[in-house]
């Protein structure tokens, strides 16, 4: 299926790491350009595709940082066709008292007013073209919160609101926003040292490989039975970027193996 991405624009944030790095990917490989901003691009910088790929260094946190990516594309690229706010933290807490007005400060700031900051840059661009698309990262935990990432199922809820709002003021501009929202996904957040994986092998006393499949069966009782991956995440992002979804705004698409039975 051609997708219609090639030599399309597209802004990628937290670009470097799990889901972010795999949309990256995926978008270079259907020919479109890529500005992919991380606070530590270098794996953006194995990737080649030196023509079509511009790492850049950035904080997204901060005010200015959205600004700047989004400068960048129009300064190489003339344009910005497509913007995925995907970048996010996801701190564990011991439950909502643990919880600091500067933890949830960070977590918002990063998550949640990154969107912000981007799509309100980007907009100015996509309205004078008369076209554009926003995806939205968000997560399950935006409609089933989880105790240890309390302000972080915070953030995704109000990206899901957002996008809705977006969508709807927008939408008569020729501009299309969804959201994605992915369940449990083997990201570097499992795997790196202290992440989930090495927390669920000691919490059921098993090795890391067997707590991962155990939670996924057992636990969370997912009917696929296993993770997903990001690569799973990144090939629903980049349909809904393409003109195959021309029709599909202020859509949410979940992709998290069955995990959320409700309607």
């Amino acid at each position: 299926m051609d997708l219609g991405l090639k030599d399309k624009v597209v802004v990628v944030t937290g670009a470097s790491l799990g889901i972010g790095l795999a949309i990256t990917r995926e978008f270079l490989r259907e020919g479109a350009k890529v500005v992919g901003g991380s606070r530590r691009p270098d794996n953006l910088e194995k990737l080649g595709h030196a023509e079509n790929l511009i790492p850049v260094s950035v904080d997204l946190s901060t005010p200015e940082g959205p600004d700047l990516i989004v400068d960048k594309a129009i300064e190489a690229f003339g344009k910005i066709d497509i913007l995925i706010n995907n970048v996010g933290i996801a701190p564990a807490r011991e439950g909502f008292l643990s919880v600091s007005d500067e933890d949830w400060e960070d977590v918002l700031e990063t998550n949640f007013m990154s969107m912000v900051r981007a799509s309100r840059a980007a907009l100015p661009h996509m309205i004078k073209q008369k076209s554009g698309v926003i995806l939205n990262i968000s997560s399950e935990s935006g409609r089933q919160p989880d105790t240890i990432l309390v302000d972080y199922s915070v953030s995704k809820a109000a990206m899901l609101s957002l996008s809705k709002a977006l969508a709807n003021e927008y939408g008569p501009m020729g501009i299309r926003v969804n959201a994605v929202s992915p369940g449990p996904t083997r990201t570097p957040l499992w795997d790196n040292p202290g992440g989930f994986a090495e927390g669920l092998a000691a919490q059921f006393g098993m090795d890391k490989e067997e707590a991962i499949v155990h939670f996924a069966r057992n636990v969370r009782q997912l009917p696929l039975g296993r993770l997903g991956t990001p690569e799973e995440v990144a090939s629903v992002v980049v349909f809904l970027a393409s003109e195959q979804a021309a029709f599909v705004t202020g859509a949410e698409y979940t992709v998290n193996g069955g995990s959320l039975r409700a309607f």
